[in-house]
């Protein structure tokens, strides 16, 4: 009787998750695994592009008109940004690329980590870097230098110490050469830090493809040369993982 309940339970709560979009449903049948291909193409949820990376599709881009949501008053407390920059363990010296920089909500909080090297604040979105360059100016930050990025290429000037990545790279349309062009221009020992939130957890009020779990982010990192180091869980709703670039291992350019 208590397992009969316990089943009828789960399948209620199964079909909950479906209903609200916060658990995968993706058929075999909609997904086209072409032999050798690195993508894959499937009907788009709704709110993904429909392309498929190791088993993970690819959301939507947030596009520069809700810059907003990335300077919302409420991020402070359910992001914790002075902790997570805190946790990098930054030197005066280091060269930060920010990918996905979006308005430089971290850029400008780290800056004054590193008074003597500089945040390579890095994004796609032109509207987004113009938003950045205009802080820039008006505070007249010398160490904050925006970086027009590609869909295939962040573009990055020079080597750099550490790359960091809050809640973007879910949204990279070609992730794997983003990354192997990453770890690239990533000095030896150096660090990739990814914040994303929780795909483990269906409860955490983000869109299903705006999360990640740990171990799809360790796959996704393992496949471009990374190392895992470690996994830093006190923020409230996010991930905050820790890849490093052996030292014996270069960058991998696709061919």
């Amino acid at each position: 009787m208590v397992r009969r309940l316990f089943f009828r339970l789960a399948a209620i709560l199964t079909v909950f998750l479906l209903a609200t979009n916060l658990i995968a449903c993706t058929p075999a049948s909609l997904v086209d695994f072409s032999a050798g291909e690195v993508y894959q193409q499937k009907s788009p949820s709704s709110d993904g592009i429909g392309k498929v990376y190791m088993g993970r599709e690819i959301a939507k881009v947030m596009g520069h008109e809700a810059a907003y949501w990335l300077e919302r008053s409420s991020r402070r407390w359910e992001e914790q940004p002075d902790q997570a920059i805190d946790a990098l363990e930054l030197q005066p010296t280091d060269i930060v690329a920010d990918i996905g920089a979006g308005t430089g909500f971290f850029s400008f909080r780290i800056s004054p980590f590193v008074p003597d090297g500089k945040v390579l604040a890095v994004d796609v979105q032109p509207e987004m870097l113009g938003m950045m360059d205009q802080v820039i100016e008006q505070d007249h930050i010398v160490n904050v230098e925006t970086v027009q990025g590609s869909p295939t290429d962040p573009n990055l000037p020079e080597a750099i110490d550490l790359a960091l990545m809050v809640d973007a790279y879910h949204e990279f349309d070609y992730p794997k050469e983003i990354m192997q062009r990453l770890v690239s221009a990533l000095k030896p020992g150096g660090q990739v830090v990814m914040a994303e939130y929780r795909g483990e957890n269906p409860f955490i009020p983000i869109k299903r493809l705006h999360k990640m779990s740990q171990r799809q982010v360790k796959r996704e990192m393992q496949a471009v040369g990374l190392v895992w180091r470690k996994t830093e869980e006190f923020l409230p709703l996010q991930h905050l993982m820790f890849f490093e670039k052996p030292y014996e291992v270069e960058g991998r350019l696709p061919k």
